[in-house]
């Protein structure tokens, strides 16, 4: 397409040439006025407001759904402008398209993210031409996606790489948004410096122009309309379930990179002892109770452990009760930019709810929660006459016949210009370590990447003042963090380094950050060189980070995977072959697998045990009925070497490749032990699709030193003798009360999968009479 010459009168003495790619209009006779950013003049008319094209009037929640209309894109309902990239029109069953011109206010690096109700994208050009639009970020793929207003940091797919901006140039940028009949509608794009710990800001009216002005044209005049990869459906891609879990994570496989020397680590921080203050050590607690003892861990980077894509009808994630979320949404984080009335909109507390303000008023039509309070000021009459019904053969909906417009009723008015402000909220950083037990598609807790950088800035100092300047941080793997505000916070460190910029080793290290040192010699440091010897007893010092004493993981401790079976050959078959893979992918030779048998009569366990590569194993067999406990009991005490660690184990799961390494990191003999939290897959459900919840009430996959379980008694295999349920919370009492922490977290492509209980272990079929 030919650009068009504008001439543009500036502030000044000269006048200059305003050069605008793609419009069909004429800047004379406006007298606009120009800014002069070299090489690019802008004219002042378009700064401050981007093109927005509304498509009305169609269902569905994905983008791929917006692309099926038949007007999308060149055929609208509306052709208007928005002054920023936040816009919530308060309404349902709608699409938008935003396009326009980005202008940085900065040369640099930047990082983009979007945040909507429901799906959406953002596209940006490396120059200004819309061809060269490409997919930045997005919400969802599947239309079961969304998040809440400011909420930037749900997905994956929303935060953006690096992006180098150029502030003397302009880039072309493309929004689309999908909005069904649910939910808190909205759309927002924001920007940051690419540098740690800096939130997000919308991106707002100073730094957008207009790609055309649209305000004289036609609706069929459709020329001056961009059409780019965005605005066409994406041919030959197949829909990818909407995990994230899926996606590839560094963590899953950061046991493949060679291991830093362990000499480099020795004397890097000085020495203090570990004695977390919440550790329950012969403190009496009643039965089960040790469930409310288990305290969650903070990870970063984000794991994406959260199931997202299981929040379209559960939403227990966010703090609001879903009874308030299904009445008033989530507008109460949004400040409209362009209300009349500059009173705040009056959300209830939820906890203040009745059941009586919560059931539905049947005079007020449930599509008019979200209309504007000026809406219906037309009609005068509060109680008007209701709609006649319909005579017979009267006229059909499809009628092209002047109707005369009745009294009282006026057609609703959508502002789809309304923008809106909203502080960025993470609300995973809003969530306390305690176990979670209400809420099973919550992941991980997130640990703010503020902290990190400052721990780690100090490790690192101290890690190259040890070693001569020898490493560099090339990423940080994972970082996992134990809070304890009374003494201390303990971290798991996991970091990608550089070594003498020729190899690359990794550093898997627990530190300790001591908090509070209020009189010296407290916490029986075993470095004294860390505080001064003139400082009062009483003074309070610095945070030290130090190495916690007897709090180092063994890289190549035996692990025991310990299983009762009883007559389900396809689940032990199954099981092999996941064993066999582990061994075969991860090169790993010190584990073994102990399978007790109760007399199972459909498989020879034993054969296929032999027949297989497993590195090491062991079979038992058990006469009577199945008993898990006694089976798990029988299986421990076969193994002789009380420094290795034992994973009791079920048949029915898919094991990450990290398994292994994950086991071995989170158990510490006389320390911790390790309760990984499996997800349940649901009916229908894999692996490559994995829809289900978190098991955050079950601790039946326990890692434990042996030496720790048979200190605290093994299993209750009295008590459990002819049923199970329950053995696994008994078991973690017991763990608690002899002063081990539990370590509880969510692992990732950690799966239990679906299986019926008919046929299982001692149930007797019944057998059906003859007719």
């Amino acid at each position: 397409m030919l650009s068009l010459l504008c001439v543009c009168v500036c502030v000044g003495v000269y006048v200059y040439s305003c050069v605008t790619m793609h419009l069909h209009l004429s800047c004379l006779g406006n007298t606009p006025v120009c800014t002069n950013i070299f090489p690019l003049f802008v004219c002042w008319q378009y700064k401050g407001q981007a093109n927005l094209h509304v498509f009305e009037d169609w269902c569905g929640a994905s983008i791929a759904q917006l692309r099926k209309n038949l007007h999308f894109p060149l055929y609208p309902h509306t052709r208007t402008i928005v002054k920023k990239l936040a816009v919530a029109p308060k309404w349902k069953n709608y699409g938008l398209r935003i396009f326009g011109f980005l202008h940085p206010y900065r040369d640099g690096d930047f990082q983009f993210s979007v945040s909507s109700d429901d799906n959406s994208e953002f596209w940006l050009s490396p120059d200004e031409s819309p061809l060269n639009a490409r997919l930045l970020v997005y919400v969802g793929r599947l239309g079961t996606e969304w998040t809440a207003p400011g909420e930037f940091s749900k997905f994956r797919s929303q935060s953006s790489k690096s992006v180098h901006l150029i502030s003397s140039r302009r880039y072309y940028f493309e929004i689309l948004h999908k909005q069904d009949d649910k939910g808190s509608d909205h759309v927002e794009v924001g920007w940051r410096p690419f540098l740690p710990g800096l939130k997000y800001e919308v991106i707002d009216s100073a730094y957008i122009s207009l790609y055309t002005d649209e305000s004289s044209l036609k609706m069929n005049s459709v020329d001056h309309i961009p059409q780019t990869l965005a605005s066409h459906i994406q041919g030959g891609s197949t829909m990818q379930h909407g995990a994230d879990m899926l996606k590839p994570d560094p963590r899953d496989t950061f046991y493949s990179t060679p291991m830093i020397d362990p000499a480099r680590l020795e004397n890097v921080l000085p020495a203090c002892l570990y004695s977390p203050t919440y550790v329950v050590k012969d403190f009496p607690i009643a039965r089960y109770q040790g469930l409310q003892f288990v305290y969650l861990s903070f990870v970063y980077p984000n794991d994406f452990t959260r199931l997202t894509h299981m929040e379209r009808e559960n939403k227990c994630f966010y703090r609001e009760s879903p009874i308030y979320l299904e009445k008033f949404g989530f507008y109460k984080y949004m400040k409209m930019d362009e209300e009349e009335d500059d009173r705040p909109f009056f959300f209830p507390n939820p906890d203040e709810i009745t059941e009586s303000q919560l059931q539905p008023d049947p005079d007020v039509n449930p599509a008019e929660p979200d209309q504007e309070p000026d809406a219906n000021r037309s009609n005068p009459d509060p109680d008007p006459d209701p709609e006649p019904e319909p005579e017979e053969g009267g006229m059909s909906d499809y009628s092209y016949e002047e109707v005369e417009a009745r009294p009282g009723w006026a057609e609703e008015s959508i502002n789809w210009q309304r923008t809106f402000s909203v502080n960025p909220m993470d609300f995973e950083l809003l969530r306390s370590d305690w176990n979670d037990l209400r809420c099973n598609v919550s992941g991980n807790l997130q640990l703010a990447e503020s902290e990190v950088v400052d721990v780690l800035a100090q490790y690192m100092e101290k890690l190259n003042e040890r070693n001569g300047g020898i490493y560099t941080l090339l990423r940080i793997i994972n970082v996992e963090k134990r809070r304890d505000s009374a003494r201390g916070n303990r971290y798991l460190v996991e970091l990608e380094l550089m070594e003498r910029g020729r190899s690359v080793v990794r550093l898997s290290e627990y530190i300790y950050l001591l908090l509070h040192r209020s009189r010296l010699g407290e916490e029986s440091l075993e470095n004294t060189d860390s505080a001064p010897a003139s400082a009062p007893a009483s003074a309070p010092s610095a945070p030290l980070l130090c190495q916690p004493v007897m709090l180092q993981w063994r890289r190549d401790v035996m692990v025991h995977f310990v299983v009762p079976v009883k007559n389900q050959a396809r689940w032990v078959q199954q099981f092999i072959s996941d064993m066999e893979n582990l061994h075969r992918q991860t090169k790993d030779d010190n584990f073994s697998i102990i399978i007790v048998d109760f007399e199972s009569e459909d498989m020879d366990v034993e054969q296929a045990l032999r027949e297989s590569t497993v590195p090491r194993y062991e079979y038992l067999r058990r006469e009577g009925n199945f008993e898990r406990s006694a089976g798990l009991q029988i299986g421990v005490d076969t193994i002789e070497d009380s420094h290795s660690i034992v994973f009791l184990c079920d048949l029915h799961i898919h094991f990450p490749l990290n398994i292994l390494e994950s086991i071995r990191k989170h158990c510490v003999e006389g320390r911790l032990a390790f309760a990984p939290i499996v997800m349940r897959l649901g009916c229908g459900s894999s692996p490559q699709e994995p829809d289900g919840y978190w098991e955050v009430n079950g601790f039946g996959l326990f890692g434990i030193y042996k030496s720790d379980f048979d200190k605290i008694g093994g299993m209750n295999t009295e008590e459990f003798k002819d049923r199970w349920g329950g053995e696994d919370w008994e078991l973690l009492d017991r763990v608690l009360q002899n002063g081990l922490e539990v370590e509880r977290l969510r692992l990732r492509n950690f799966f239990h999968y679906y299986h019926s209980k008919r046929g299982m272990w001692n149930a007797q079929n019944k057998k059906t009479p003859k007719g």
